[in-house]
């Protein structure tokens, strides 16, 4: 099984490929889920090894965490990490709330949820306007002394609300979109994060699905952030990283992830899954080596992101 990663300065450890569940129980965010494929994703993952399970309050306004909750009984806790997250305040329109009370009652509210007396990640999901991120952070200190919580961690946050966050040195991890396509955060971000032991999770790691191979040249109506040309590049970029993935009998998904899992700036990488069968496909990526060179080729050709 691929090595264990250990998440900032905590005692957590994990694989470098968890699973993202805003499509377990994400009602509120995708048509036509199913809780019973939900049950069979998390049971997917945990049976082929994916230790990380990334979820949130607002997948589902609890329900992705329910559904977690009931999955998890029937396995060994130690073997395991959950991430959750929370700041949208069910008592004030969903806007973000980091004030400390509101904190500890969403960490309190989550173990209920996920029927778990710890949790090994609990990150603070969006910055509000008002709270202090150090006060924030300082909140989920005195839960992580508490034993409720094992790793602090913080999402969507900017560069300097991060080092506002971590004026004490509490913060563990920090979760931004980052892909392939997506990459400010590798100078907005990872020099920081370096230095101060934080480590790193990209969201959106396959960039809804532009990633997979699945789109064509055709496509580019679907993705208005990126101009027509931009478009051409990442299409002529799949095409290469397609001659990789065939040279280790890998899909072009399984072939990204791997350059995740390959490269030393980034802890876990979270792509989601609808369906089980997506997530054994994803698991396969743990057993494609990329060598430096195949990682450094595929890293020029989506430099210009």
């Amino acid at each position: 099984m691929a090595q264990k990663i250990k998440i900032g300065k905590s005692n957590v450890t994990t694989t470098p490929l968890g699973l993202g569940t805003n499509k377990v129980g994400g009602h509120n965010l995708f048509d036509g889920l199913k809780d019973e494929d939900g049950v069979a994703v998390i049971k997917a993952a945990l049976n082929d090894g994916i230790s990380l399970l990334d979820t949130a309050f607002m997948y589902g306004l609890g329900k992705s965490e329910e559904i977690i909750g009931n999955v998890t009984q029937d396995y060994d806790r130690s073997k395991f990490v959950i991430a959750t997250k929370a700041a949208q305040d069910p008592n004030n329109n969903l806007k973000p709330n980091n004030d400390p009370k509101f904190l500890k009652r969403a960490v309190d509210d989550a173990l209920e949820r996920l029927q778990t007396d710890y949790i090994d990640i609990f990150y603070i999901h969006f910055p509000d306007d008002q709270t202090p991120k150090a006060e924030a952070v300082q909140a989920l200190a005195d839960e992580k002394k508490a034993g409720k919580i094992k790793a602090i961690g913080v999402s969507n946050f900017s560069l300097d609300q991060i080092k506002e966050a971590n004026a004490a040195e509490q913060v563990d991890i920090v979760e931004d979109n980052y892909s392939l396509v997506h990459r400010e955060a590798e100078k907005a971000e990872f020099p920081y994060l370096k230095e101060h032991q934080i480590s790193f999770v990209p969201y959106f790691p396959l960039a809804s699905g532009l990633l997979t191979g699945k789109y064509t040249p055709a496509d580019g109506n679907k993705f208005q952030q990126f101009s027509a040309k931009q478009y051409a590049t990442i299409m002529n970029a799949l095409e290469q990283v397609k001659e990789i993935a065939v040279a280790h009998q890998a899909t072009i998904a399984q072939t990204i992830l791997a350059w995740y899992i390959k490269d030393p700036d980034i802890s876990v990488v979270i792509p989601g899954a609808r369906l089980a069968d997506q997530v054994h496909s994803n698991a396969k990526a743990l057993t494609v080596q990329l060598s430096d060179a195949e990682f450094n080729q595929i890293d020029q050709l989506f430099k210009s992101f």
